[in-house]
């Protein structure tokens, strides 16, 4: 948490809020969510103007244009777990737990930055940086084509759920959205990720593409900490099929969905309507290193 369709819900209120918008000051409250200088972060960010937003999975970029002719720069934000970026009106009480706030134009708006935990970061950075850092990020998620997919998972032993949450080979989904995508593909998250058949890869990626589109029509979904850019919690809580639904009752077959944990994350399915493999991976086996500049 979060995940693609909480930050591209982020992005589209950014654009509704904040885009064309000048950053007029920058104050940093807690340095550690800024990587490199919080007084060059500062420096830098101060004074530019949000012409653009990119999002690739979960990060998302925000293009800053100089007034004066200095070279574009961006601001890379990654959430984390509990990271909030908000659009609220200056005037309004300051919550716990905000690291930092970008003053906009005026003075009467303003972007803050708000995580928890603080395992979210804040980077200024050039276009070739931010490039970069998408460059080791597999396709993002509702963009990958079928062949794409499929040439993917050829080969891999390891269990399909730890597989869809590695970012390196499709970027966007977490704990969340590949517990719901198996389930509406009626795949066990034990199933060996090469030992798909073309069929069920098929259906697998169409019903990721599914709930992931989905997700975002409700806002994203909000347990505890995720808020869109306007404020607004997402309302996809209610339409979850089986993440955190432990000993409660499938939709559509009425068994008790079951948890396990998988290379040491949690893993919700229904055992009747995601039948366990004959030949499942090993529930131990080590994730793959993602090349996540914070923990998610």
């Amino acid at each position: 948490m979060p995940e693609l369709p909480e930050v591209e819900t982020v992005a589209r209120g950014l654009e509704r809020r904040a885009l064309g918008r000048r950053i007029a000051k920058v104050e940093v409250s807690h340095a550690s969510v800024i990587v490199g200088s919080a007084e060059e972060f500062a420096n830098t960010v101060s004074g530019r103007v949000i012409s653009a937003l990119r999002r690739k999975g979960k990060a998302l970029g925000l293009e800053l244009r100089s007034e004066d002719g200095a070279s574009t720069r961006f601001l890379l934000v990654r959430l984390g777990m509990t990271g909030q970026f908000v659009v609220r009106a200056s005037a309004a009480p300051l919550e716990n737990h905000t690291h930092v706030r970008l003053v906009l134009d005026d003075g009467r708006d303003e972007i803050r930055y708000r995580d928890v935990r603080r395992f979210g970061r804040l980077r200024c950075c050039t276009a070739e940086e931010l490039d970069a850092v998408f460059a080791t990020l597999g396709p993002d998620a509702p963009e990958i084509r079928e062949e794409e997919f499929s040439a993917a998972l050829r080969g891999r032993r390891g269990a399909i759920k730890s597989w869809l949450i590695n970012q390196r080979v499709l970027a966007g989904l977490g704990n969340i959205y590949a517990d719901e995508a198996l389930y509406a593909a009626r795949i066990h998250p034990l199933t060996q990720a090469g030992r798909l058949s073309s069929q069920a890869a098929r259906k697998l990626l169409r019903s990721i593409k599914r709930v992931l589109a989905r997700a975002l029509n409700f806002g994203g979904t909000s347990f505890r900490d995720y808020l869109g850019a306007d404020g607004e919690p997402g309302e996809f809580l209610e339409k979850l099929n089986v993440y955190q639904r432990t000993g409660e009752r499938c939709r559509r077959c009425q068994a008790k969905i079951r948890r396990i944990v998988i290379a040491g994350r949690s893993s919700h399915f229904c055992p009747r309507c995601q039948p366990r493999p004959r030949r499942p991976a090993l529930m131990h086996s080590p994730r793959v290193p993602t090349p996540h500049l914070v923990r998610d």
